[in-house]
């Protein structure tokens, strides 16, 4: 009995021998990880002791938190920015993105405004001369007949039809009277001010993106061809809607004019400083809303116009303000502070709200000269042999800037403040006119070689001159859905050019790589075989399916439409 039970307590020493060995080795264990632990936070935090972390490690769990602790432990904690390393680059690159947004913004902008300052100045230079020489033309058919040729080319009919509807929308302004449309707005309160600035701001809109339809509804109806089935209602319908549309819009500037003319001549500015402060709430509706790049391409072309319009605006109410002081050059340094106020209040609002679009939407800056090339290639597709459309009229579908409505109102308020006598003020009026022109033809050539060195930098020459057929309907049906491999041209021709990039701006890293040929293949999978003759094939002095057409590059091209930009790149 007594072997038994002393074999049992044997046992039971044994058991706890073995516990306490376990727990020793955990303990020790314990020890070692937590001398590995402070070594490693006493490398990691150099503000840490080690003495204070092995007295915190010695503390029980369950022993009461001190303020004394929690203080010490708020003042010495650390932590470590490279742990996001992504997240606080991409911060940083955000902030790098908005100050590069104004430098950007800005030459954009410049660009822009000269784009509709060369649209602008064609109106009063070059136009006049292609309207004569279109009537000169058709005065002289019976002389010299026609050869077999058509009556007037389609250029010289949409010349024709914009100078009939200048002189007829100039005609028509002259019974309109500007000094009772300013009193009449004058004599209305601040509020009915305010909501007028800004319905016409929307009607401007309104009327910019539905006037340039018109117009080129009558172009096209006035020069389509003839054996094709009519499908219209008449040139001379669709003539007077373009003479109204054009009344319309430049009554509806002048009135602009008008109320800004009051708003600088109120004595306390409150009116001014309200219709400035209408800028800041364009604001709050565009920036926080989602936008893709081709969203902000159409808006920063708004903006440009925009602001050619203010530009445009200012000089008017200057030149009014002006005729009633009887030129007194004391009262355009009264202007001057006014005039600058609102030039200034319009480029903060559009440098505050494209910086913070383009860092909602994760834009980077580099995607203004994306804009830019893409003017310019517009810019240069226009000056082609076989151009599908004026500049002028390219800048209106673009931008929504139309020049002609506002182009009869300066024509009628210069008028109006200029009295033209005598022989010395025609022969200053042909000088003015000698000068206007002067600066269309540098303004031209300047654009001409800034345009092609910004298509150069964005490696589109190759686009520039892609190939574009285009088939008659009657053969269309019957031709199969995909051109045999061995008939597609080794190199495209020189045909109207692809469009595609002006639709839509194109990432940088698709505009630096140039498109290569079989992409046209894909747009259009009807594709002309190349033994068709092109449409304008006629028109052009060296025939398209020439040996001369077909080795020539698109860099030889180029420098053929740059070789009259050499005194503009002197310039720029």
């Amino acid at each position: 009995m007594a072997d038994v039970v002393g074999a049992g307590l044997s046992d039971e020493k044994e058991a706890e021998n073995d516990e306490k060995r376990g727990e020793k080795c955990v303990r020790n264990r314990g020890v070692r990880m937590g001398e590995i632990n402070t070594k490693d936070m006493a490398e990691t935090l150099s503000f840490y002791q080690r003495r204070t972390v092995r007295k915190e490690q010695h503390d029980t769990p369950d022993s009461d938190p001190s303020l004394l602790r929690f203080m010490c432990a708020e003042l010495t904690r650390g932590y470590f920015l490279e742990h996001d390393e992504a997240k606080y680059t991409e911060r940083r690159e955000r902030v790098y993105t908005c100050m590069r947004i104004p430098g950007e913004l800005e030459r954009l902008m410049t660009f822009g405004v000269f784009l509709c300052l060369d649209a602008f100045l064609y109106v009063f230079t070059l136009l006049p001369l292609r309207t004569f020489l279109a009537l000169l033309r058709i005065l002289t058919i019976p002389c010299c007949g026609l050869g077999g040729a058509r009556l007037l080319q389609p250029a010289q009919v949409c010349d024709l039809l914009k100078g009939l509807i200048m002189i007829l929308c100039f005609c028509m302004m002259h019974y309109v009277d500007y000094s009772m449309m300013y009193h009449l707005i004058r004599g209305q309160s601040v509020i009915k001010l305010y909501l007028i600035y800004n319905m016409l701001e929307v009607a401007d809109r309104l009327f910019s993106s539905f006037g340039q339809d018109i117009l080129d509804a009558l172009y096209w109806t006035a020069t389509e061809p003839k054996s094709r089935k009519r499908a219209h209602i008449g040139v001379i319908p669709h003539f007077f809607m373009a003479v109204c549309y054009v009344f319309l819009h430049a009554i509806l500037i002048m009135v602009q004019a008008s109320t800004l003319n009051v708003a600088f001549n109120s004595h306390n500015k409150s009116l001014l400083t309200i219709m400035m402060s209408n800028n800041f709430v364009e604001i709050k509706g565009s920036v926080f809303k989602k936008f893709e790049k081709n969203n902000l391409f159409q808006m920063s072309n708004s903006d440009i116009k925009e602001r050619f319009t203010n530009y445009a605006l200012l000089l008017i109410v200057c030149l009014r303000n002006m005729e009633q002081f009887s030129w007194n050059s004391d009262h355009l340094w009264v202007l001057l502070p006014d005039v600058l106020m609102v030039i200034l209040s319009e480029m903060a609002v559009d440098v505050v709200k494209h910086a913070f679009i383009t860092k909602f939407n994760d834009i980077t800056a580099d995607v203004y000269s994306e804009y830019k090339a893409s003017l310019a290639f517009e810019l240069i597709s226009s000056r082609q042999q076989n151009a599908y459309t004026d500049y002028s009229d390219s800048v209106a579908r673009r931008m929504g800037f139309i020049p002609l409505p506002l182009a009869v109102l300066l024509l009628r308020v210069v008028l109006s403040c200029v009295k033209i006598q005598g022989a010395l003020s025609t022969v200053c009026l042909l000088l003015f006119y000698l000068g206007l022109l002067t600066l269309k033809v540098l303004n031209s050539i300047v654009l001409l070689g800034k345009s092609c060195k910004y298509v150069r930098q964005a490696k589109m020459e190759q686009k520039l001159f892609e190939k574009t057929p285009t088939a008659p309907p009657a053969k269309t049906a019957s031709r199969p859905s995909k051109p045999k491999p061995s008939s597609s041209p080794v190199t495209p021709k020189v045909e109207r050019p692809v469009t595609s990039i002006t639709k839509q701006p194109m990432p940088r890293a698709e505009i630096i790589d140039p498109a290569p040929s079989p992409v046209v293949k894909e747009t259009d999978p009807v594709e002309t075989p190349p033994a068709t003759p092109s449409p304008k094939a006629e028109d052009t002095a060296t025939p398209p399916d020439s040996p001369e057409m077909k080795h020539r590059s698109p860099k030889k091209d180029l420098l053929e439409i740059d070789r009259f930009t050499i005194c503009g790149n002197r310039i720029g």
